[in-house]
């Protein structure tokens, strides 16, 4: 399922209250969907990765009370309102903790300890095929959940990451080079590949990384043959014309052909929109020109950073033209 689709899927199961279990490649998204969801919902979020737990710690500490022994259920549990209970890498966590957490789905309770009835149960990890060090899940604890398994979606992540402020550069060359977004070989085996989370760790160091050890510290993000294209394209994305002298010439301005440039265009053209003081409206003029594929790509992004351009007079007559073409803005 696509992210967005899992976090629909998530916000009508939260508030039935029963337990689901979200499947998904390393570096997914799979804790950012689940956030959104509980914000979706207005609720709290708890998080706690089960692999950092050992059997006892759910249950809490015992404490002596006339002549008999009491449990202290740890700080981190809920204890009154609306909420998220959200056990992260469960199948990574050894089948002492995850039988514990058994207990907690199952009976909604451990030890002395009751999850609140407002409080949900959403548990995720890799998949055993993932190699990502998983153990296989008891099956009782199997059967108490509602399975969902999440895909990378490069649209749902474009718009992920349009919002959340991933460099354009990144967003630009992965508009270009789709396949990149998460192309896991579990075979290979290798210490950096690329995820949608390697990636956001890319757009961190981008900034602060010195030119010449650029491709190093991006390889040691995403991996060798990933950098290396990504550093290609960026040269390209920073070799681009003027955007304020293009914007004040939509009309005249040459289009590029080169597809690799054109995504990199399209990528700044977004983000230089973001400014307050941008030629707007020369920019849109502009990007209307490109071709229809990356004119549709342009315009996606433009209307995502401001959405008010779409009662422009040009862009209602390009979404006219482009629907009679079978072109539509993805939702």
């Amino acid at each position: 399922m696509r992210p967005r689709d899992v976090s629909k899927a998530l916000s009508a199961l939260i508030p039935t209250r029963r337990p689901v279990y979200l499947w998904g490649p390393p570096g997914g998204g799979k804790s950012s969907v689940v956030k959104q969801a509980a914000d979706a919902l207005k609720v709290k979020l708890v998080d706690v990765r089960a692999t950092l737990l050992d059997p006892v710690d759910l249950r809490g500490l015992p404490k002596v009370t006339e002549d008999r022994a009491e449990w202290c259920p740890p700080a981190f549990l809920p204890r009154t309102g609306d909420g998220v209970l959200f056990l992260d890498e469960l199948a990574q966590a050894p089948p002492l903790v995850q039988a514990a957490c058994l207990q907690l789905v199952l009976d909604r309770k451990v030890g002395e300890y009751e999850l609140p009835p407002g409080w949900a149960v959403v548990a995720a990890s890799n998949r055993q095929d993932d190699r990502a060090g998983t153990h296989r899940l008891i099956t009782p604890l199997l059967n108490r959940f509602v399975h969902l398994d999440l895909d990378v979606d490069p649209g749902d992540w474009q718009a992920w990451a349009g919002a959340s402020g991933v460099a354009p550069e990144v967003r630009a060359f992965l508009q270009y080079r789709p396949a990149l977004l998460a192309p896991l070989d579990p075979v290979a085996s290798p210490r950096a590949f690329p995820t949608p989370r390697s990636w956001q760790f890319v757009s961190d160091v981008l900034t602060g990384t010195p030119a010449d050890l650029l491709h190093r510290v991006v390889a040691g993000c995403v991996g060798d043959g990933p950098a290396a294209e990504f550093v290609g394209f960026l040269q390209l994305y920073r070799e681009l014309p003027d955007l304020d002298a293009l914007g004040k010439q939509p009309e005249t301005t040459a289009v590029p052909r080169e597809p690799a440039v054109l995504y990199a265009l399209v990528g700044a053209i977004a983000e230089k929109c973001r400014a307050d003081a941008a030629p707007v409206h020369g920019l849109v003029q502009y990007a209307l020109r490109l071709p229809d594929e990356f004119a549709l790509l342009a315009l996606r992004d433009v209307l995502a950073v401001k959405p008010a351009l779409a009662s422009l007079s040009v862009v209602q007559q390009w979404i006219a033209r482009a629907r009679t073409k079978g072109l539509f803005l993805a939702a």
